[in-house]
């Protein structure tokens, strides 16, 4: 499962928490506050428009890798893919799937930075996580 999120979407010290290299932190406003001035543009939200060429660009790239995307969700600020394994490091398919996006949603008309830096991964080694993940992504 790889998950990402919009520029601005999700700052460090959030009240909702935040992750930072696997570590889970809870609400931190002075944090929070610190990384809203460092930040070199507005926070992105996508429009519906905008997650169907995100859904749509991300099928449609899985194609290069022979990759069969399970699920995918696109939401305002963030996207979720459940995939199957391919032979191709996983930092390779996430940059891929993000710019890939990112191209697209340039052609359409979005500026700018789109995208925060990194992206989160998780592993499903038996049918039971992997069916966890595909209900998260689905229900999500």
């Amino acid at each position: 499962m790889i998950t990402w999120t919009t520029y601005g979407s999700w700052l460090q010290g959030e009240k909702k928490g935040y992750v930072k290299h696997g570590v889970t932190y809870k609400e931190n406003i002075i944090l929070k506050q610190d990384c809203e001035r460092k930040m070199k543009g507005k926070p992105v939200q996508l429009r519906q428009n905008e997650k169907e060429i995100v859904r749509q660009t991300i099928l449609e790239s899985a194609k290069r890798f022979n990759q069969e995307i399970l699920a995918v969700s696109v939401y305002s600020d963030h996207v979720h893919i459940v995939c199957t394994y391919v032979d191709v490091p996983i930092h390779i398919i996430a940059g891929y799937y993000k710019n890939a996006c990112r191209v697209a949603l340039q052609k359409n008309g979005l500026a700018g930075r789109i995208w925060t830096a990194g992206y989160y991964k998780s592993f499903c080694f038996d049918e039971k996580s992997l069916q966890n993940r595909i209900k998260y992504v689905t229900g999500h």
